[in-house]
Formats: structure tokens, sequence, C-alpha cells
């Protein structure tokens, strides 16, 4: 028998109605925002202004959070609490000790938290990941990732440059998921260096930032984030000894998703190439949610989990850290 679990969505904005086109075998059930007009056009057949009535539903298996940055830690834990599994989008808490408190939570509990990390769903990064995984690249070396976009009128006003609600600027946005695909590939990061600084918008949070990661084993991955890259741009090379991936484009404004295998040869000179074009529909919320679903069924803890978010959340807290004096 298909598995087709109850979901309900607390926070029913873009990526929340994202979420209701992705749900896979799952089941909509309930909605909740603190608008009513977002709240019904999501679609359930119940929805509610108060997401604490949702939560309690019986008929909720899921809770996807994807309300804005300072109420996800909340939202998650009580969710844990009523004894559901939890979607919670990425960066899953303003700031470690936050998330702290959800991980405790989730070990009470006893249920499944994902953080949403989609980016490891695209097409291109899930190819370049069993290349890698299949030893096509040979040793890797570094990685060199860059992601941005050019925000748009009133960017500065909007609630991801008020601190209090979002935790950071861009580091916190979009620097999160390259952070988390720089370890997807490489692995964890010891060394930590970098910073974050306001260029272009009014706001005290940034708008640029630049990190230097190493591992261990001295693999390092190269950074930047930015939301004054006026031509929307996503671009991450992955280097082994034997060749490199190169991932671009998202779809949409960031231009058609492909990935680039450029193979060394023995006689080096210029490299074998191929390419793989995804011209498609996003389907990464889709294939993490099927993902999720699976890891319930199966008893498996999620490969992207707050252990994860953890560490990408500790690397932003200390780019922060050096970087006091930078941002406006």
């Amino acid at each position: 028998m298909t598995f087709r679990p109850g979901v309900a969505i607390v926070g029913c904005g873009r990526v929340g109605g994202k979420r209701a086109a992705a749900l896979g075998d799952a089941r909509l059930v309930a909605c909740a925002d603190v608008d009513a007009g977002r709240a019904r056009s999501l679609g359930a057949a119940a929805w509610s202004t108060d997401w604490r009535q949702v939560i309690a539903r019986d008929d909720v298996e899921i809770v996807i959070v994807s309300t804005i940055n300072n109420m996800l830690t909340e939202i998650s834990i009580a969710a844990l609490d009523a004894g559901k599994h939890v979607l919670v989008e990425k960066p899953a808490a303003l700031n470690v000790a936050q998330l702290d408190r959800v991980i405790d939570a989730q070990r009470r509990s006893g249920k499944f938290v994902r953080v949403g990390f989609n980016h490891r769903y695209h097409p291109a990064m899930r190819e370049a990941k069993e290349l890698v995984d299949a030893g096509t690249l040979g040793e890797l070396m570094f990685v060199r990732g860059r992601y941005g976009h050019g925000g748009r009128l009133g960017y500065e006003r909007e609630w991801r440059a008020d601190p209090r609600l979002s935790g950071g600027g861009e580091l916190i946005d979009q620097g999160v998921h390259l952070i988390d695909l720089a370890r997807l590939f490489l692995g964890d990061f010891t060394g930590v260096d970098g910073r974050a600084a306001t260029y272009f918008w009014d706001m005290p949070v940034d708008d640029n930032a630049f990190l230097l990661l190493r591992t261990a084993a001295g693999r390092t991955a190269f950074l930047q984030v930015s939301c004054t890259e006026w031509k929307n741009l996503f671009s991450l090379e992955i280097y082994g000894r034997a060749g490199k991936l190169h991932a671009e484009g998202l779809g949409g404004s960031y231009g058609v998703e492909k990935l680039t295998h450029y193979r060394m040869l023995p006689e080096m000179g210029p490299p074998e190439t191929r390419t793989w074009e995804f011209p498609g529909a996003d389907e990464s919320w889709r294939a993490e949610m099927d993902e999720f679903i699976h890891d319930i069924r199966l008893g498996r803890p999620p490969a992207a989990g707050l252990a994860d978010a953890r560490a990408v959340l500790g690397i932003v807290e200390k780019i922060y850290e050096k970087s006091a004096d930078d941002v406006a």
C-alpha cells in the first residue's frame, strides 16, 4: 500500500506554494498563515491563521515549516512535540543556539526532521554527485562556487533586510545552499575564513559574502554569494585530479540548468568535454519530498538533516563574527 501521509503547511507564501505543488504521494490536509487569504490559497480543506491549530490535527503526520526565518525554530519544536515529522526550510533557525533546541526536541520526539536544502536535488547536482561518487574526477581537490541575484526595488525594506527576522543577509539566505553543496562534495570544513559586507543596499545586513573553507585534508571551497549580481547566476565547479564538473543555471532567470564534464586526457591539453542540459521545470522540490516520505517509511534519518544545518549555520556564524565591523 502506498504511504500517503497527511501534510500541514505553515507559511503559505512563495515557498509554501512550491511545497504544496510538489507533495508527491503526500496529501495536503491543512494550511496556516498569518494572512487568511494566503492560508486559503493553497487549496487545503482546512486552513487557519493560527499555526498551532493545524499542527495539532490528528490527520497531520508531516509539518512543512516555510515561514520567515525567525519563526522556524518555534514552529518546528512545537510540531515535534506534537508528534509530527518536520520539513523545515533552510536555514532552520536564526543561529546555532536556536537550532540546538530543535535538535533536542527531535531527540525527545523520535520523529524525523529534514532541512530544505533542495538544491541537492537539482538534476545537475544529482548527476554530479553520481559522477563524483563513481570516481570520475579522481581525488577531489577544491570547489569554486558563485550564487547571486540582483534584488528588486524595495529589497532593503523586506523582511530579509531585518536581522531580527532573518538572522543575517545574503550569507544566511542563498549562502547556506552554497555551503551545503560544498560540504556535500568535500565533507566537513575545519577551517573557516571570509567576510560578509554591505556594498550597495541600504540595510543592516550583508549583501555579499566571500568564504574560504578548508577540510582537515586540505580540500578547499572558495565561495561567493551576492545580491548585487545584476544578472542572476548560479555556478558550482568541482575540481579533481582527473578533471572537473561545472554545474550552472537553475532554470528561469538563472538560465538553463546544465552540467559539463571536462575530462583530463593522458596527454593533457584541451579536455574531453560532455554537457548535459536539463531544460524542464524545477523538480527539486518534488524529489526532496519524495525522499523524505521514503525516509519516514523506511525509518531512515534524512540525508539533509539537522546535523547538516548545524554545520552550515556554524560556518555562517563564524563569518559574521569575523565581519562584525564590516556590515553596515
